[in-house]
């Protein structure tokens, strides 16, 4: 058995037992204790400015662009070989070398599980393609992969004695970070555009998060934050502001290579918004690569999908520049992508290019349908924003920019429940105290 078989599998048996976060080595001393943290410092990724990663850092202070973690690759290569993650519990938290905690104790953890990787044959044949594989964030706690970014950012706060968090949101982010933040005892702030998805607006609440509705876009809102960092003492968790969601981010990169036995996909298609996690699972590949535990140099082709209704990254690529603009007006059902200007814009773009990828965005109007095509064939519930890659695929594909016999992968970045504003669905009714019409039925 190999490729996401193989790992699945694993998951399946592991699941069995009831795991810590985290886990011991032979010797009964967590597999990442200081000794074992390989991080060298924090570079900036526009000027390469570096900076001391024993401090804490927003932005680069030199040019305002976001700041990568670093590592020492040599030494990981030497000390941390692939057969190390063997028997670890399947979270994120098993590729602690390749991240930039310094101490287990102090993890904030909703137990991130592994996400399943799903062939979807039927799918694969309705687009007239053999390999079709959705990687399933939904799974993980508060329903998206936002999950993953807010436990690597909060635990890092909370390594930082951080004890007040805020951020902008166009929805699952506010989420994450609120109920990430409850986890770990902080008092967190969170900004949203007033028409975000009520479910949205309900878990920030829920979650004990001191909650505002915006007139106006989440770049609104994150110009609020920013603003009330001097005033009300908070840190700033925003998309690419501090260097730690990205890490979080990563372990898709990471998770995907183990689950497809260290043989990356052709194409992987990601629905784009702030882009970290597009620019995080492109680190993780290097990295990888670097380790020497990838099968083949080739890294896949890296497709950001928008929709038409804000889609700052497609205008960016398509006119060739490494910036993009501001898109007014930024409008669409698929909130977690309506990121009318994002911060790490040129880390995404040199990203698709590098890879020989492309951005492109699809039609609005076609995300209910993509969106109820996918579950009526597979029955996997999906977010508005992965609609729009079910879009892409069918443009390239038409366009010969992919090949029927690649193997793709699509990322489902929520839960479909998430969004009930995305779906207006007209359903016949039934009257139980009548006879049944059955020719009706």
């Amino acid at each position: 058995m190999h490729g996401p078989w193989k790992s699945m599998l694993v998951g399946c048996l592991a699941g069995t037992t009831i795991f810590p976060a985290f886990a011991l080595d032979s010797s009964g001393t967590p597999y990442n204790s200081p000794r074992m943290n390989f991080v060298t410092h924090l570079e900036c990724a526009n000027c390469g400015a570096r900076y001391d990663a024993d401090k804490v850092h927003n932005l680069c202070p030199a040019c305002q662009r976001p700041l990568w973690v670093k590592y020492d690759l040599a030494a990981l290569k030497q000390k941390f070989p692939k057969k190390a993650l063997f028997g670890r519990p399947p979270t994120i938290w098993r590729y602690l070398e390749l991240l930039p905690v310094r101490d287990v104790n102090q993890i904030v953890s909703l137990t991130e599980t592994i996400t399943p990787i799903l062939e979807t044959k039927r799918l694969a044949a309705h687009f007239g393609v053999k390999h079709l594989f959705v990687k399933d964030e939904s799974r993980l706690p508060t329903g998206s992969f936002k999950a993953r970014g807010m436990a690597m950012a909060i635990t890092m706060a909370n390594h930082f004695g951080i004890q007040r968090v805020a951020c902008p949101t166009a929805g699952n982010a506010g989420g994450a970070m609120a109920a990430y933040a409850a986890r770990a005892g902080m008092e967190a702030y969170v900004f949203m555009p007033e028409d975000t998805p009520v479910i949205n607006q309900k878990e920030c609440f829920l979650a004990g998060a001191k909650t505002f509705l915006v007139n106006g876009l989440i770049t609104d809102c994150g110009r609020i934050v920013g603003e009330g960092k001097a005033k009300k003492g908070w840190f700033d968790v925003s998309t690419l502001k501090e260097p730690y969601r990205i890490e979080g981010k990563k372990t898709m990169g990471l998770e995907l290579a183990e689950q497809f036995d260290w043989e990356l996909p052709d194409v992987i298609l990601y629905p784009t918004g702030g882009g970290t996690g597009l620019i995080g699972m492109w680190k993780a590949f290097a990295e990888l690569e670097a380790l020497g535990w990838l099968k083949s140099p080739k890294k896949p082709r890296m497709i950001s999908c928008q929709s038409t209704g804000c889609a700052p990254i497609a205008e960016a690529f398509k006119k060739n520049d490494r910036f993009a603009k501001k898109f007014e007006p930024a409008a669409t059902i698929a909130s977690g992508i309506r990121v009318p200007a994002a911060v790490g814009d040129f880390m995404i773009l040199d990203a698709v290019r590098e890879g020989g990828g492309v951005a492109l965005a699809t039609p609005e109007a076609d995300i209910p349908k993509w969106m109820r095509l996918a579950s009526s064939h597979e029955g996997i519930a999906l977010c508005p924003e992965t609609a729009v890659c079910f879009g892409a695929l069918e443009v390239l594909l038409k366009e010969g920019k992919i090949k029927p016999s690649e193997r793709i992968l699509i990322f489902n970045t929520g839960a479909a429940q998430k969004y009930p504003e995305a779906v207006r669905e007209q359903l016949p009714h039934v009257d139980c105290t009548k006879p049944i019409e059955w020719d009706k039925i």
